[in-house]
Formats: C-alpha cells, structure tokens, sequence
C-alpha cells in the first residue's frame, strides 16, 4: 500500500487522538464517585432493610402493647363490677361473699400482672423506636451522600463527554483528509492491536511494541519508497517514519 508521507503523519494525529479517547472513556468508567456510590448504595441497602425490620418491630410491639392494655383494661373493668357487686350489700351469702372476694382478690393478682407485660412491652416499643430513628438518620446521612456523589460523577461526566466530544469531531476532520484505504487498514490494526494501529518509527524504534529494529529491518525501511507504507515485523502496526526516525 502506498500513502503520501504527509497522509501518513496524519495517521500519527488521528492514533493520537484515538489514545486520548481511549483515555477518556476508561476515565470515565473509573471515576472514583462510581465505586463511592457502588460502596453507597450497597451500604444504603443494608441500612434500609435494617431499618423495614425495625419499623416491623416497633409496629408489632404497638398491636401487642395495645392489646396487652385491652387485657389490663377488660380485669380491671371486672375488678370494678365485682367491688361494687361486693359494696352494695346484695350479696348476703357467706360463701357467694367469699368466692367474690377471692375473685377480687385474683383479678387484682391478674391485673398486676398484666401491667407488668404491657411495661415490659412499652420497653420493648420504645427500644424499636429508638431503633427506628437512628436508621432513619443513618438512611438520611447515606442518602445526602449518594447525592453528592452523583452530582460530582455526572459533572465528572459532563466534563469528560465535552472533551469526548471536541476531540471526536478533530479526529472526524484529521481522518477525513487520509485515504479510505489507509484508514481502513488503520483502523483493524488498531482494533486487533489493543487500540494503536500506526505508531512512529523513533531512533530506530517502534513506538508501538516498544522494539527495537535490527539491522535487515532497518536496512529494508531505509530501501521503503516515501509513500509506501511500511509495517512493524515484530507488531505488525503501521511504521510511520519522520526525521527522528535514526535512518
């Protein structure tokens, strides 16, 4: 294939521009905000479930308290109607008069010891609710910092999609004056070759593996033609060659 030397130092400005591109997008899928959020919302989650199980605790509690209260308020009731059976004189009976006050006596025992259950069960609630709040700021706390999070990482990537984008459409202008068959040839090199399909031939070395020409190879470039386009023996990339090529 031959190329003017000017097409082919075109070449270099278009692999230039292709590496910053390549540099771009790796930069903007590995913003540091992209493993904060990923930490984040992971911890985000957790928080949240922590939080559902808290509320379903503190949810539960309340039934049980309010029919533990039910229960106090049901013997208490009781308690009354048999005091004031016990107060009014119509009982006469000696043992109707003691199994009443035995009753009595049972139903206050009972209502003691509900009320210790519906205690034990306000403690219980007030523990979940203090639960309850202090994930709600937990959840909060995490929230206010996924948001500060996005906003940085969208601004990274609005910043990044500008550059992207000018540097796209340089690159649209510098491959426009190359031809299509050297492009063409470029552009499955570069995909095959890791993202560098040309690279420039520097004091006797391949800029693309790094290698350094022996002697046959360098003596083979030297014979090239201007315009032919000359490939790496060890890469296989386009060599581009210019003054500090060491020919």
């Amino acid at each position: 294939m031959n190329a003017a030397p000017a097409d082919q130092i075109r070449l270099l400005n278009v692999q230039s521009l292709d590496l910053r591109l390549t540099q771009l997008a790796h930069k903007r899928n590995n913003l540091p905000e992209l493993a904060e959020l990923q930490t984040l919302e992971a911890d985000l989650i957790q928080q949240r479930d922590l939080l559902v199980a808290a509320q379903t605790e503190e949810s539960d509690t309340a039934r049980e308290q309010t029919k533990a209260e039910q229960d106090v308020d049901q013997v208490r009731q009781r308690a009354v109607r048999d005091q004031q059976r016990l107060d009014s004189g119509a009982i006469t009976s000696p043992k109707d008069l003691e199994n009443l006050q035995r009753e009595i006596a049972s139903l206050a025992k009972r209502q003691g010891d509900l009320e210790e259950v519906v205690l034990e069960v306000m403690e219980r609630r007030e523990s979940a609710q203090e639960r309850v709040t202090e994930l709600t700021e937990r959840v909060e706390a995490i929230q206010a910092k996924v948001a500060d999070a996005v906003s940085r990482r969208d601004a990274a990537f609005a910043e990044i999609d500008d550059e992207a984008g000018t540097v796209t459409k340089e690159r649209e202008l510098t491959a426009a004056d190359i031809p299509a068959d050297l492009l063409k040839l470029y552009d499955r090199l570069r995909e095959k070759q890791g993202g560098v399909g040309a690279a420039r031939l520097f004091q006797r070395r391949c800029e693309g593996c790094r290698l350094e020409l022996d002697i046959t190879e360098m003596n083979d470039v030297r014979a090239a033609a201007p315009d032919q386009v000359v490939r790496c023996e060890n890469c296989s990339r386009i060599l581009v060659r210019t003054p500090d090529s060491g020919l």
